[in-house]
Formats: C-alpha cells, structure tokens, sequence
C-alpha cells in the first residue's frame, strides 16, 4: 500500500490522526495532514482504510 494525500484540500479536521495516528500527523502551524509512513505495514493498513472512510475532504488514497 502506497498513500497519497492531496494536501492542497485538506481541511485539518483530525480524523485521520485518529484513526491512524502511526501513519497520519497534523502539522502545529495550520492543521493540515503530514504522512509519517507513506508505505504502511500490512498491521496498520486497517487504520489507513479507516482514515480514508473518515475524512470529510476526501483527500488520502491508496493504491496498492
């Protein structure tokens, strides 16, 4: 699994932190998503799908 987040159109909501807070930061200054592992482990890529379900801007994929 490969994650790719379109940063430009994240609005800062969280969600995915929450739901995958290995992967997935929030930068301090404005909000908007950092990605710590952009190649998750097969153990964390429940997370990362919850993460993508979660998001109201609908800005993290994952191809595989």
């Amino acid at each position: 699994m490969r994650i790719i987040v379109d940063v430009d159109k994240c609005i800062g909501a969280g969600q995915c932190v929450t739901a995958a807070p290995t992967v997935f930061a929030q930068n301090e200054d404005d909000g908007m998503v950092i990605v710590l592992d952009e190649h998750p482990s097969e153990d964390k890529q429940a997370g990362v799908r919850s993460a993508i379900r979660l998001c109201p801007a609908r800005v993290i994929v994952a191809e595989d």
